[in-house]
């Protein structure tokens, strides 16, 4: 049996699905990125008329992908600490790779912060114009 969850807080889903499902002690989150609930803007993105991507900012992007996470972990009766599994998904492996490794290292590395496992995978887009995205399991206690 599982149980679907709708956050309040973190950005809507971009498709006809829940923004996690629990399984179990198991916690699966639907990819999650960096936009903003309730609007279009995308931290530290700028695009053009057409809604093409002129530049963005890797770091902004993670900080805000890090806090939609939160969100939807918390509004699942979940915690960060309580992840276990991470797969990133960058559009720019080369250029955006050592940011979001530092800034992973911030948020997950050491000091009562969780250590999971992770997969980083280049691919050429994703749903929405941002860099990054990312899909978490949590297993909760």
């Amino acid at each position: 049996m599982s149980e679907s969850f709708e956050s309040r807080r973190a950005p809507e889903p971009v498709g006809a699905f829940p923004h996690a499902k629990r399984v179990g002690n198991f916690l699966f989150l639907s990819g999650i990125g960096p936009r903003v609930r309730g609007s279009k803007e995308i931290p530290g993105v700028t695009l053009d008329s057409d809604g093409n991507i002129l530049s963005y900012d890797i770091e902004k992007q993670c900080r805000a992908v890090f806090e939609n996470v939160r969100l939807v972990l918390e509004d699942a009766d979940a915690s960060w600490n309580d992840i276990v599994d991470v797969t990133v998904f960058l559009t720019n492996m080369k250029e955006d790779f050592p940011i979001y490794n530092k800034l992973y290292a911030e948020y997950f590395a050491g000091d009562g912060k969780p250590n999971p496992t992770r997969t980083t995978v280049e691919i050429t887009a994703l749903p929405t114009p941002i860099a990054i995205e990312l899909k978490v399991i949590a297993a909760i206690k």
